[in-house]
């Protein structure tokens, strides 16, 4: 994983957004690091394990850009799109691009659901529980594509409560990816990788 000096431009240009649009709560800039984009990057175990067959990815719900932005950064032979239907996040997220200058970050101010583009790899992070978010994901990945919904503690629950939802568009759990935030206190995340 790339280290947080990567990110020490990306850090100030995001907290000087923050600033004007509270994208994350005041208490948690302390954690921006560990909470936000440590977690963002631990789509790497991810790429670890699997190779997706492209390289465009669609991140649902963006909101302040995380996992797309860091993504992007780390990752500059990934296409990544970032979407959210709230004007003023993807606003922030233009302006963090530009300031960067990061090529490969698109972003669509939209609704999933009005999108016709199909993607590799889509990924999503607190938005929405497992059995909605897929209903979102699914229709948009292609055919030998990934979705990885970053989860909490709870993702086996979450699982159970998407089993229909994920019946009805043929699509598997195949992995559950877990790992920790370097958090002093106990903090288990996980990734639920969904093929169909």
């Amino acid at each position: 994983m790339k280290s947080k000096e990567f990110f020490t431009d990306y850090i100030k240009v995001f907290l000087n957004q923050n600033s004007k649009l509270n994208l994350i709560s005041k208490n948690d800039e302390k954690f921006l690091w560990e909470k936000h984009i440590f977690d963002s990057l631990s789509i790497e175990k991810f790429f670890d394990k699997y190779s997706p067959a492209g390289k465009k990815l669609l991140d649902i719900g963006t909101g302040g850009g995380f996992p797309a932005v860091p993504i992007s950064l780390a990752y500059p032979e990934i296409e990544v799109y970032a979407l959210d239907s709230i004007r003023k996040k993807i606003n922030a997220i233009e302006n963090i691009k530009t300031e960067l200058k990061i090529e490969n970050l698109h972003t669509i101010c939209d609704r999933a659901e009005n999108l016709k583009e199909r993607y590799d790899i889509i990924t999503s992070r607190a938005v929405a529980p497992l059995k909605a978010i897929t209903n979102y994901a699914m229709p948009l990945l292609n055919k030998d594509g990934y979705f990885i919904a970053y989860k909490s503690i709870r993702a086996e629950e979450e699982i159970k409560e998407a089993r229909e939802t994920l019946k009805k568009y043929n699509a598997k759990v195949i992995d559950i990816i877990q790992y920790d935030l370097p958090l002093a206190e106990n903090h288990t995340r996980n990734l639920i990788v969904i093929a169909r």
